[in-house]
């Protein structure tokens, strides 16, 4: 995972903006994504692109936010994820659990 900062620990908080490319809609991610993020305890969101790939948002524990990336990275069975891309952002507040968003 990109930019860690020293002295960080396993307790920091971190967010993360996830993008699979690939075989990613229609394979159940969005759902899966949901239920990986509520089992490691994870806040943010999930959902299509219209350009075909899957988009997450996800705050928590770096730990955590770190073992949803392993998940992110292969995805659900049906998935074949060919490239992710990551971006670190400033942990915000906001964000109280997680979400599947359709537009």
């Amino acid at each position: 995972m990109a930019d860690r900062r020293a002295g960080g620990g396993a307790g920091d908080e971190a967010r993360l903006r996830l993008v699979a490319h690939g075989i990613v809609q229609g394979v159940y991610f969005r759902a899966s994504a949901r239920v990986q993020a509520n089992r490691l305890g994870v806040r943010g969101w999930v959902r299509n692109r219209r350009d075909g790939a899957v988009e997450a948002l996800v705050q928590g524990p770096r730990a955590a936010c770190e073992r949803f990336l392993e998940w992110w990275r292969h995805g659900p069975e049906r998935a074949q994820v060919d490239r992710v891309e990551v971006r670190e952002e400033p942990a915000t507040g906001e964000l109280e659990h997680f979400d599947v968003l359709y537009e």
